[in-house]
């Protein structure tokens, strides 16, 4: 009977970090997207800021499934995505194309990332009303990181604008229906 009793309580437990659990996979799959790019392991780094794409994707609808909304699990949510579709997409970018314009790129690197943590701040402390107000971080991180794939095609100059122009659009106060 005790042994039934703990099983249940274990699982009820499991059940309510269920969640939090893909927020912190999201988490760790951005650490290794940026140290996959330090190391050169361009391809893994794509790879694994897709799936840290994809857990973020569900981390919010188990929550809201499970009814285990909370304003902890939110703060974890931004700090993932800072890392994951912030400084990852960021670092493996400067790595392939804006390295080669100095301190100019290392700026506008970290313009991006300034931008997408202002972002996610502005997120947290709005009420939530059916709308984005800027890029989210998450789509801005997506489009970096897609934009790997045209390193071959365009010159490295386009990628300067690219990413600031993902920064703007990230600070901007347009506003856009979540879907």
């Amino acid at each position: 009977m005790i042994f039934i009793e703990r099983m249940d309580h274990t699982i009820k437990k499991m059940k309510s970090q269920t969640a939090n659990m893909l927020t912190i996979g999201n988490m760790a799959f951005g650490g290794a997207a940026v140290m996959a790019a330090l190391n050169e392991a361009y391809n893994f780094s794509v790879l694994f800021i897709f799936i840290a794409a994809f857990l973020d994707r569900f981390d919010g609808i188990v929550a809201r499934k499970l009814n285990q909304e909370s304003e902890l699990g939110k703060q974890l949510d931004s700090m993932s995505d800072i890392i994951s579709f912030g400084v990852a997409p960021a670092i493996l970018i400067y790595q392939l194309a804006l390295s080669d314009f100095g301190i100019a790129g290392m700026v506008f690197t970290v313009i991006y990332i300034s931008s997408g943590a202002f972002r996610l701040s502005r997120f947290n402390i709005s009420e939530s009303n059916g709308y984005f107000t800027g890029l989210p971080i998450t789509a801005a991180g997506t489009v970096l990181t897609l934009s790997f794939f045209g390193l071959e095609t365009f010159p490295s100059v386009v990628y300067m604008f690219l990413i600031l122009i993902c920064a703007l659009l990230m600070i901007s106060t347009f506003t856009l229906k979540k879907v």
